[in-house]
């Protein structure tokens, strides 16, 4: 069973930064493609970016709307992957869970983006 907790969230203003952490238990974070999504309020839950494991070449892949501004990362020592949110918009303000496998997640961190 893979437990999975985010922090990091808060209020940034739009063009600030902030750095999600989503702590995995139960199972290492290299092995597994791990990813964030966010949900606005009364929209879908979305893809925002991933890295794949470590036996899938450990690339990342991000939504549209982020490239280029959000970087996922995994640091294998203390089983936490990031999202390093950077030049943040007040579109970029929803719920942001993590998820493992495609199968577990995460109860999300509020990131609220002011204009």
């Amino acid at each position: 069973q893979v437990q999975l907790v985010e922090f990091g969230g808060g209020l940034v203003q739009a063009g600030g930064s902030l750095r999600l952490s989503c702590a995995a238990s139960g199972r290492s974070v290299r092995y597994e493609d791990m990813a964030w999504y966010r949900q606005a309020p009364g929209k879908q839950r979305e893809s925002v970016g991933r890295i794949f494991s470590e036996s899938r070449g450990g690339t990342t892949a991000y939504a549209d709307s982020v490239k280029g501004r959000f970087t996922v990362s995994r640091n294998n020592v203390d089983n936490i992957v990031y999202l390093e949110m950077n030049n943040v918009k007040p579109e970029d303000t929803g719920v942001y869970y993590c998820n493992a496998g495609g199968h577990y997640w995460g109860k999300g961190t509020q990131v609220t983006v002011s204009s």
